[in-house]
């Protein structure tokens, strides 16, 4: 008798965001029949457009703090605001997507053997005392501040997945994200590279806040979900975390620079003061995914900010 070999179905919630629609294609591409749920609060239909006429492609309608029964083989959880302006306009909320949203999935995992991924942050180091972080090091994290609602809240996703693992048996993977970019960002999202290039490409005064001396390491996003894939093909005893983001560090004020540059800008540099908790050195120490993963970032910054630059220039013409 034939053996019958069915795909892999994946659900991957948060699917219509920024770096969840790109893993849906990516899944897509390599054969797997992809359930994208999202609530659509910082998602757009339009980021997985191109997705819909695909048979192997479902959309979803549905917030993760909310229970959701499906058949799935593998779980990519992403569901949560990952940028300050959008994850502090209701943070409430933000911590809820963290907290129950990793209770949902991960007994929907426990209750289908399927297998998890966490997409945690950089951010559960805080403003890290030590440089670059290494993911041993537990963080300085301000638990009451006004970016807990997010750090907290994936510090304690990662709890969750990791107690599952432990008590439950549930295959587990965890990723700490450092800054990623590319196209399908959202314009309005506040984060440094689609604030820069929005105001250079619309001639506008870059804010920078601070004196933009502080760092940050900048991940193109097709690099990202590649150690997505590696991270969850990995064999079981990984489980993470494992810092995903490209070493390679910048001050915020060259990266202004650089994309004036690009873009052929007629933009100045305006400064304003910190954000509260604002982190003043981001880098991973990615030996951990380079040893376990074979992975590390291939994309260099112009070549990734020309593409970022590209998409943001014709969504706003």
């Amino acid at each position: 008798m034939k053996e019958y070999h069915k795909k892999p179905r994946v659900l991957v919630t948060g699917g219509a965001g920024f770096l969840g629609s790109h893993l849906c294609a990516a899944l897509l591409e390599r054969g797997s029949e992809v359930i994208c749920m999202d609530n659509l609060f910082t998602g757009s239909k339009q980021n997985i457009r191109p997705l819909m006429d695909n048979p192997n492609f479902e959309f979803i309608r549905h917030d993760v703090t909310v229970p959701l029964v499906c058949e799935v083989d593998e779980i990519f959880n992403l569901a949560c605001p990952a940028s300050p302006i959008h994850y502090q306009y209701n943070p409430v909320q933000t911590i809820r997507s963290s907290v129950i949203g990793a209770f949902n999935v991960l007994d929907l995992a426990l209750q289908k053997n399927a297998k998890i991924f966490q997409a945690s942050t950089s951010e559960v180091y805080g403003d890290p005392k030590v440089h670059p972080q290494t993911e041993d090091y537990w963080g300085n994290v301000n638990p009451v501040g006004s970016r807990s609602c997010y750090d907290e809240g994936k510090r304690c996703a990662e709890t969750l997945i990791m107690d599952y693992h432990r008590q439950y048996g549930v295959k587990v993977k965890i990723a700490r994200i450092f800054n990623t970019y590319g196209p399908r960002m959202h314009p309005q999202d506040g984060r440094v590279v689609s604030n820069f290039i929005v105001q250079a490409l619309r001639n506008e005064p870059i804010t920078v806040y601070g004196d933009g001396s502080q760092t940050r390491s900048f991940c193109y996003v097709d690099d990202l979900i590649d150690g997505f894939l590696r991270l969850m093909d990995s064999p079981d005893s990984l489980t993470g975390p494992v810092n995903l983001g490209n070493p390679v560090e910048f001050t915020i004020r060259e990266l202004a620079e650089q994309v004036i540059q690009l873009t052929g800008s007629r933009s100045t540099l305006t400064f304003k003061n910190l954000p509260s908790d604002d982190p003043m050195q981001r880098k991973p120490n990615i030996s951990r995914a380079q040893a376990e993963l074979g992975w590390s970032p291939k994309v260099q910054l112009a070549a990734g900010l020309q593409k970022t630059i590209a998409y943001f220039d014709n969504l706003l013409a």
